[in-house]
């Protein structure tokens, strides 16, 4: 495969010896090859900030510092990316070896889609896998949360030219950034029907209190274009749906 497009990954991590080493060796071992690899650090104590020295003859840039959160070292690495597909593997994460062949692909095949994304592995703390496919459903995605698998998403440069994540949010700002871009024109985006990302569920999104993610929901949709009629009908349609949910859990 000719490998003329070039791709950036961005790995984003604090504390996160215990699996970086797992994340940077799928993006290592890529069949894809002409790729940028770029590690922004949070300013680890664990011995992330050693593990990355090990592998810095690999990667085109790294930093360890402090940072204002997820989003803000996620943006961080954006700025220093060159290649025309950007994507995101955080240190809890990895990518299966085709990841990037995959992508680019398909976007050899589609060069006017913008934000390529597919389906994921989500790895349970016991070990279990499960498969968590992309739900198409526009209203789903619009009213009730987020149906992209982030993780496994490659979004055009051009697109983060037009905007960054929103770091005033901790844990949905990816979810604003697509909601907005989905509102704009859902025609950017292409769906690749394979799995080739690994996620382990216990990122910050997934350990919010419920109304925190309410009241965060309530701010990314505001940001993406939803009015408050809009906005106040998606706060009584996840609420009512963990109210139903107790109920019947008896």
């Amino acid at each position: 495969m000719e490998e003329t497009i070039k791709v950036s990954v961005i790995t984003v991590v604090y504390n996160g010896v215990k699996t970086l080493e797992q994340t940077i060796i799928s993006v290592l071992n890529q069949s894809y090859k002409n790729i940028e690899y770029i590690i922004i650090d949070g300013g680890s104590t664990d011995g992330s900030k050693e593990l990355i020295k090990k592998y810095e003859g690999h990667l085109s840039y790294w930093i360890s510092e402090p940072d204002g959160g997820l989003y803000d070292a996620m943006n961080k690495g954006i700025l220093k990316a060159t290649g025309q597909l950007i994507g995101m593997i955080n240190s809890d994460d990895w990518y299966e070896s085709n990841a990037v062949e995959t992508v680019v692909k398909t976007y050899r095949s589609n060069p006017e889609k913008r934000i390529f994304h597919g389906d994921r592995k989500d790895i349970l703390d016991n070990g279990a896998v499960k498969l968590k496919k992309f739900n198409p459903s526009g209203a789903k995605l619009i009213y009730y949360g987020m149906t992209y698998n982030h993780p496994s998403m490659f979004v055009h440069k051009a697109i983060y030219e037009t905007g960054l994540y929103n770091t005033d949010l901790k844990a949905l700002s990816d979810y604003e950034f697509v909601l907005k871009h989905y509102l704009s024109n859902p025609d950017f985006f292409s769906y690749i029907p394979q799995t080739y990302v690994n996620y382990r569920l216990n990122g910050i999104s997934g350990n919010m209190i419920f109304s925190d993610a309410i009241k965060e929901g309530y701010v990314a949709r505001k940001n993406a274009g939803l009015n408050v009629v809009q906005n106040i009908f998606s706060v009584i349609l996840r609420t009512s749906r963990v109210i139903i949910n107790k109920l019947f859990s008896f």
